[in-house]
């Protein structure tokens, strides 16, 4: 488990070009608990941080996280001055871009038919793409991290985000628990896999087979089942002995993965369960992700 000394509050400034997937990652952010502000004019970054970080119920988020675009902003050069006051404000800040290809883009926007926030200028789907790479060039040049999202979809862009930037920093050891269907694949950046298809099925009980395994009445069905328990109890063991093993060592964060038939009851149940076992064992950075769900 962490025995970091608590850290400075986080900032991700979350930018890049329309449609390389910066909507997805700030709401990805946001389900990880960060306090999440969308299209945020870059002058008035120090006063969102000082006002957040001073006023939420005494008790202020310590990771935030910003969508910053080009629409409606006056100087994107001014960027790294405006970073630097959030940071004298007393936050480590981050700034993330992500891009893809033109044509990834142009299929993109092919795809669902949205408007470029820059073609209400006059331009062509194609041009307003050039000129919104020139004009984010300052924020991709100041980046700490730049994520080409050409060949990422949805789901993987989203563990991408919860892995590298949301769970926390390389001094320590984050944990992801991530349930999935055996039938889609098994998860390539799993560390542990644990197989659920020999517990009860809720899905033969027609009141419970509509739910998640994140509901009560799921919830409730397993936990009452023995064999549940003592899988549980055999990997609360285990996980308990070897998790702060690799804590010890070089790794940033560690994935375990459960497996179901269809990823949507036995394996959600256990990521959840784990989870916040791993919480009551003190560590400080746990998230899950359902494949099948998120």
């Amino acid at each position: 488990m962490s025995t970091a000394t608590p850290s400075a509050p986080t900032l991700m400034i979350v930018s890049g070009l329309s449609g390389s997937g910066k909507s997805v990652a700030l709401k990805t952010f946001e389900d990880q608990d960060y306090y999440c502000s969308d299209n945020l004019p870059i002058q008035l970054l120090p006063d969102f941080v000082r006002s957040v970080l001073g006023n939420l119920d005494g008790g202020a988020p310590r990771r935030l996280a910003v969508g910053i675009d080009v629409r409606g902003q006056s100087d994107l050069g001014q960027l790294a001055h405006w970073r630097q006051l959030a940071t004298d404000a007393g936050v480590d800040a981050q700034l993330l871009f992500f891009e893809a290809s033109d044509e990834t883009l142009l299929k993109r926007y092919a795809d669902t038919r949205r408007r470029h926030p820059l073609s209400q200028r006059g331009l062509s789907l194609p041009e307003a793409i050039a000129r919104e790479r020139e004009l984010a060039l300052p924020l991709r040049q100041q980046a700490d991290a730049v994520i080409d999202t050409s060949t990422l979809n949805v789901h993987q862009l989203r563990r991408r985000v919860i892995t590298e930037f949301a769970l926390g920093h390389a001094t320590r050891l984050s944990l992801l628990f991530e349930s999935f269907a055996y039938r889609r694949g098994v998860p390539a950046e799993a560390d542990f896999v644990f197989d659920a298809r020999m517990l009860p099925n809720p899905h033969w009980d027609p009141e419970l087979r509509a739910l998640s395994g994140r509901e009560p009445g799921v919830r409730d069905y397993l936990e009452a089942q023995p064999d549940v328990q003592r899988y549980l109890a055999q990997l609360m063991d285990f996980l308990d002995t070897w998790l702060p093993k690799l804590g010890d060592g070089t790794r940033s964060y560690v994935t375990v993965a459960f497996g179901c038939t269809g990823g949507k009851h036995r394996s959600v149940f256990l990521a959840e369960r784990m989870a916040r076992h791993a919480r009551e064992m003190g560590w400080d950075d746990v998230a899950t992700y359902h494949r099948e769900q998120d």
